[in-house]
């Protein structure tokens, strides 16, 4: 089962992982898992802004295409359809380009293509989604009926992002703390338990793949400001603030607890946790892909 936490949400002691927990011991969610065995886990960031968060298409020697490009439709979670009209565009793109010995150039036939398809009117549509829900669910709820039911999407008005995800952490002094039940082990489980069976490997004496820009900021700002949230919108476990009675320690990266879910390098507040592709090859490759599809 699947279960999706939007990722600018206010308070720093949430914790998507124990949300995602808390959702399966709901009276209405327990009675299809009592009695299930848990076979599997993994988590992603799912790019979800829609038309209005779409980045450049195309670079020299690549494109952006599907779900990486951004083009889910939030409001029907779906992005399979997308992924397979986009992947046609960019590749007519790339055989008209070859055949005509442009092979140095970007493809700007495919982002051109993509501004007269049916993929950019259905986005288009849908492009107020995820701007109404985050202004909560009632409103959202109402907004989103309107558009998307009742007038088909066909609105005059087009709402836009005013901040980014890690934008939106209040400082810890002003929220109230969550108290989350513990696991039961039967319906529930724990962080390292579920990275278990999500079929990650690392070598052990790998590149870590998870790095901060300043190794200072996590214990001065994160620790200190957002009480810190990096220990908990992480669903894998990786960071860890270790802090000794006399107040020496600091933040823990345990990298090969990464499931590559990304939230860390969208989330942290201050931007310091920078993701990079892990040391792996192939094998590392197919291992996280085989998670998703």
């Amino acid at each position: 089962m699947g279960f999706v936490v939007g990722l600018g949400y206010t308070n720093p002691f949430l914790s998507p992982f124990e949300e995602f927990r808390r959702y399966k011991t709901h009276p209405e969610i327990r009675k299809f898992l009592e009695g299930g065995k848990r076979v599997s886990y993994g988590a992603r960031a799912i790019a979800a802004g829609g038309l209005m968060s779409l980045p450049k298409l195309v670079f020299p020697g690549g494109a952006l295409i599907g779900c990486e490009a951004g083009f889910l439709n939030a409001s029907r979670i779906k992005g399979s359809h997308a992924a397979i009209s986009s992947g046609m565009m960019a590749a007519e793109a790339a055989f008209n380009a070859l055949q005509s010995g442009r092979q140095r150039d970007a493809l700007t036939e495919y982002p051109k293509a993509f501004e007269k398809s049916w993929l950019k009117e259905e986005l288009h549509r849908a492009r107020n989604f995820k701007l109404w829900m985050s202004k909560g669910i009632l409103a959202g709820t109402v907004m989103v009926g309107i558009e998307q039911k009742l007038l088909g999407g066909r609105v005059p008005w087009t709402l836009h992002h005013r901040h980014s995800d890690n934008e939106t952490l209040k400082p810890a002094t002003g929220c109230k703390p969550i108290v989350y039940p513990k696991p039961d082990g039967k319906l529930t489980f724990d962080r390292l338990s579920s990275v278990f069976l999500s079929n990650t490997n690392h070598e052990e004496n790998q590149p870590a793949h998870l790095t901060l820009k300043d190794p200072a900021v996590p214990l001065n700002v994160n620790l200190a400001k957002y009480a810190g949230a990096e220990a908990r919108f992480c669903p894998a476990g990786v960071y860890e603030f270790a802090i000794k009675s006399d107040g020496s320690g600091g933040l823990v990266i345990n990298a090969q607890n990464c499931v590559h879910c990304k939230t860390c390098d969208i989330k942290d507040p201050t931007q310091n946790i920078v993701w990079v592709a892990p040391e792996g090859g192939v094998d590392q490759t197919i291992r996280i892909c085989r998670r998703f599809f």
